[in-house]
């Protein structure tokens, strides 16, 4: 059994409060440079001609309209009975049924096979498998939907994420014609006239947008993403429906109400937004790298966008070399060379999101690429968390209980991000988490990825709504089990912590020893001896 804190909830709320609120206006945690100054002496940035000025630009309009796209997310997340909207209902429910009349002409083939093979597959996933054939079909936000499913691995039960896969590969692209007026609308040239050349064959096909290879006028090779039309208007209508369609299964069905729909619509919906607008994507590419500048992360490297070229609908980057990282050839690596490249990649993370408070929200094989040059890249910079003062260190509290394994005080550290209310029975749901995990002496991948998973399950199943930084660092933790499986599948992940948290001391000077609250009586986390010892 896991050990708690010597405190009672209500003082460890308490001096929690106090502790956080000195902390979020302690300048010791703002030290570092912001990304104005960043911008203003980056070499990165000063490759790409006006980059720099159209990052100060960016940096003081873009905040706003991202705070205002996240309000739109909300409020369409909320039930709205119009007949606009009740008519959508219909619609996407027609999709359904139709998906699960198909599924029932099966039954027959079901019953054969079973005849035959003695054996049964599971239904649910033939049921699954045609919902995701019928939603392929019915619009880019269904599509998205379908992936953001296919990615919630350890969030979602395994038979449901892997009926979704589908949703990973290239959706129909296009036609080359209207991927043409898009940019001549947008950038008020056609391609042909803004490029050395401009490939019409499309690199990849997603439900937001898809991608093209070009040639800049300068001889930068570069790559241009083109948003499908009319991609607002689509989302808004179905998230108006799925906002009813939740809303009217949570009074129907207990079980339903337990997995907080509507959460997950608004969570859903957030994301959306924020990747539909691509001078949101160009802001999160370059704080994310003008950050790995300053940590001189010289493992990664950012692809810059060219500034004259970003609109809302139009985004032109460099291009980057390399293949996802679940391709690459690892075991040519000795075991040593492997570790290492886990622990800067582990660090990297981790140092994004404590010390730089922005993160890259979506690290899914497709968007870590290993180069040539035995580097990794990432793309896709449509979702990216970001943490406020309070949240960076409710994390660092979080990681140290989870390496610890003391499930109290993770629960304790998540009352101040945000994710458990205030009041909550902290004993009762470790006790519930605690019955639901294995005894395990070091964290493997595997019970990374069952630990975070029955965490996050109990949580939904109480109705609590996950804040979308902390859904989106869960997320990376189980990103990192999968990178970790394909790198290095024998490292305890958790034990790469410590040496971690000490590199970042040595680093950064007090900004980790205030982050991991060096405050003996404030939880009592470092008074508590696990096994007697």
């Amino acid at each position: 059994m896991l050990l708690g804190s010597s405190l009672t909830n209500a003082e460890c709320e308490t001096l929690n409060g106090v502790y956080l609120m000195q902390l979020y206006d302690d300048p010791e945690l703002n030290r570092l440079p912001s990304f104005e100054e960043l911008a203003s002496k980056s070499k990165w940035l000063k490759a790409i001609p006006g980059l720099p000025e159209a990052t100060m630009e960016w940096e003081g309009s873009l905040p706003f309209i991202r705070d205002k796209s996240d309000a739109s997310a909300k409020n369409l997340a909320k039930p709205i009975f119009k007949a606009s909207s009740l008519a959508q209902v219909f619609l996407v429910l027609g999709r359904l049924i139709l998906a699960l009349l198909m599924a029932v002409f099966d039954v027959p083939f079901l019953v054969f096979k079973r005849i035959v093979n003695g054996k049964s597959d599971a239904g649910t996933v033939r049921i699954m498998e045609h919902v995701g054939s019928v939603l392929k079909k019915s619009g880019p936000s269904m599509v998205k939907l379908g992936q953001f499913i296919s990615t919630a691995n350890g969030i979602l039960p395994d038979n449901i994420v892997n009926s979704f896969a589908w949703c990973r590969d290239s959706v129909p692209p296009l036609d080359s014609r209207l991927i043409r007026r898009i940019i001549t609308e947008e950038l008020d040239a056609p391609p042909e006239e803004i490029f050395a050349s401009f490939s019409k064959e499309p690199m990849a096909a997603a439900s937001i947008a898809q991608a093209h290879r070009a040639v800049t006028k300068d001889g930068r090779k570069v790559v241009v993403k083109v948003q499908r039309p009319h991609l607002k208007d689509s989302f808004t209508r179905d998230l108006k429906a799925m906002a009813i369609i939740s809303w009217a299964l949570e009074r129907v069905s207990k079980t339903v109400a337990q997995a907080n729909l509507p959460g997950f619509v608004e969570l859903f919906g957030t994301l959306v937004f924020q990747e539909i607008d691509f001078r949101l994507e160009a802001c999160n590419m370059v704080e994310l790298g003008l950050a790995a500048e300053h940590a001189e992360a010289n493992f990664v490297v950012f692809p810059r966008p060219i500034p004259e070229f970003v609109t809302p609908r139009v985004l032109v980057m460099e291009e980057l070399s390399g293949v996802p990282y679940t391709d690459a050839q690892w075991g040519e690596l000795d075991d040593e060379s492997r570790e290492k490249v886990l622990k800067l990649v582990i660090s990297g993370v981790i140092e994004h999101t404590l010390v730089y408070w922005v993160f890259h929200g979506d690290l899914h094989a497709g968007n870590v690429l290993a180069t040539p040059d035995g580097v990794l890249g990432l793309v896709d910079y449509g979702i990216v968390g970001r943490l406020d003062a309070i949240q960076r260190v409710s994390l660092v509290q979080f990681l140290i209980a989870f390496a610890a394994q003391d499930t109290t005080e993770m629960l304790k550290s998540m009352i101040t991000f945000g994710a458990v209310p205030e009041g909550a029975d902290i004993e009762k749901l470790a006790k519930k988490i605690d019955s639901a995990l294995p005894d395990i002496d070091q964290v493997t991948q595997e019970q990374l990825a069952e630990t975070l998973g029955v965490v996050i399950k109990v949580l939904i199943t109480e109705g609590f709504r996950l804040p979308i930084p902390l859904v989106l660092f869960f997320k990376n933790l189980l990103y990192l089990n999968g990178f970790a499986a394909a790198v290095a599948p024998n490292v305890d992940l958790m034990s790469q912590i410590e040496p971690i948290f000490e590199y970042f001391r040595l680093k950064y000077g007090n900004i980790m020893e205030y982050l991991a609250g060096e405050l003996p009586d404030r939880t009592g986390w470092k008074n508590n001896e696990k096994d007697g010892t």
